[in-house]
């Protein structure tokens, strides 16, 4: 099976990062940001680096929609995991329809109000996580399976 984790820098990473383990056996590759964060936790990792600022920047999804349809193409994975933010939604989308399965888990800090991601993930991800009880109130097929950190 072949992973592909994305995700922005910073927290969006660090749940993926928890997780990396989960797939140690699998071949796998990350898309993200190209910062420091990124950069030093994922030495010795297959890693492509997607476009930012995403917050709000149209430019940039498309950018990031292309660059999708590219990697995706080229590596064709099986499984596409993410916790946001902006990047997942096109690699999400491309990848669903590549056939590749989608597994979503919405960030722990968010626990009354969904996010941008979250909402334009769950109607196509194949599994959908949350962190606590509270946010099955926002996403009602999830799945709770606790906290990560």
């Amino acid at each position: 099976m072949k992973v592909c984790l994305v995700g922005s820098s910073g927290g969006h990473l660090a749940h993926l990062i928890e997780i990396k383990e989960a797939f140690e056996n699998e071949e796998r590759f990350w898309v993200t940001f190209d910062k420091e964060d990124a950069n030093s936790a994922l030495v010795n990792e297959k890693l492509y680096y997607c476009y930012y600022p995403t917050n709000r920047n149209i430019k940039n999804l498309i950018k990031n929609t292309f660059l999708a349809i590219k990697l995706l193409y080229k590596e064709r994975p099986n499984l596409i995991v993410s916790s946001g933010a902006a990047p997942a939604i096109p690699f999400f989308y491309v990848g669903k329809l590549f056939g590749a399965k989608l597994i979503y888990i919405e960030v722990y800090d968010r626990i009354e109000k969904a996010t941008i991601t979250g909402k334009c993930i769950y109607p196509i991800a194949d599994k959908f996580i949350v962190q606590w009880e509270e946010q099955k109130n926002m996403y009602p097929k999830a799945e709770c399976w606790g906290g990560i950190f």
